[in-house]
């Protein structure tokens, strides 16, 4: 479903905007050994990592101006195979991971939201947060918890259950002027029960402002996500797909602004 009264920009642009956040002064990848390619309908874009030398670098560059465009953005990009190439040659083991982006439209759905998951959600805005403090589910680090309740990783929503949080939408990643992002996780024994769009639902007017476009994204494999983005009438842009060097133990992950996370960086 899309907004009639602020039609978003082409799907490459959007992923362009997405990933902005993440892009030092040169246009790299911030603190990344590795590359991604962004495929869309209307064309597709290669981001190298920070960490990668210059010469490899134009190597990748290279590779990817001559290789042919993807059949179809879920395919995988002809440019990948060689990209990992190059890069192996120098750090060896990468992590490979691929899937959708999502711009969430001016006109989203709300419906999701107290009335029809039938529980209170919970807001950054105006949340105890003491009495939240003990209600960590145990995927988040203790330190990463109590900067995310303390408002220093961004916007969220949550829904608890005895005291514990078993649906959570945060802020992963910086947000910026123009782009925000949301991720959702619910306890697996809670799921099915439209907590994950709910609290996506009720975190979008905490981050919607003027020129910010909002987006969702999640991995070819997470079907349950993927079912939230469709619950709620989000636009595909396109497809990623990621050559990272794997982050060291717990940083792998840690909220990019979390104070653990910076303490890593480069790892």
């Amino acid at each position: 479903m899309s907004s009639a009264h602020h039609p978003h920009p082409p799907g490459l642009e959007l992923l362009h905007i997405q990933a902005g956040a993440s892009f030092d002064a040169r246009g790299r990848i911030a603190g990344c050994y590795g590359a991604t390619i962004a495929s869309s309908t209307d064309g597709q874009s290669l981001w190298i990592g920070s960490d990668v030398a210059d010469d490899t670098a134009t190597e990748l560059v290279a590779e990817f101006d001559r290789a042919p465009p993807p059949s179809s953005p879920i395919e995988p990009p002809p440019a990948l195979t060689a990209c990992e190439r190059i890069l192996a040659r120098v750090n060896g083991e990468l992590t490979h991971t691929s899937g959708p982006s999502y711009v969430i439209p001016d006109d989203v759905i709300l419906e999701d939201t107290e009335s029809a998951v039938g529980t209170t959600i919970t807001r950054s805005d105006g949340a105890d947060t003491e009495a939240l403090r003990g209600a960590n589910p145990g995927n988040w680090h203790p330190i990463e918890w109590s900067e995310l309740l303390d408002g220093k990783l961004g916007p969220w929503t949550m829904i608890t259950d005895s005291g514990r949080a078993i649906s959570i939408c945060h802020t992963p990643g910086p947000l910026t002027k123009s782009a925000g992002e949301c991720g959702v996780w619910t306890d697996p024994r809670f799921r099915g029960r439209g907590y994950a769009a709910a609290t996506a639902a009720a975190w979008v007017p905490l981050v919607r402002a003027p020129g910010r476009h909002l987006f969702y994204s999640t991995d070819t494999d997470n079907l349950s996500s993927q079912r939230v983005a469709h619950r709620l009438n989000l636009l595909e842009i396109g497809w990623t797909w990621r050559l990272h060097r794997p982050r060291d133990g717990e940083a792998e992950k840690l909220h990019p602004l979390c104070s653990l996370y910076r303490g890593t960086a480069g790892t």
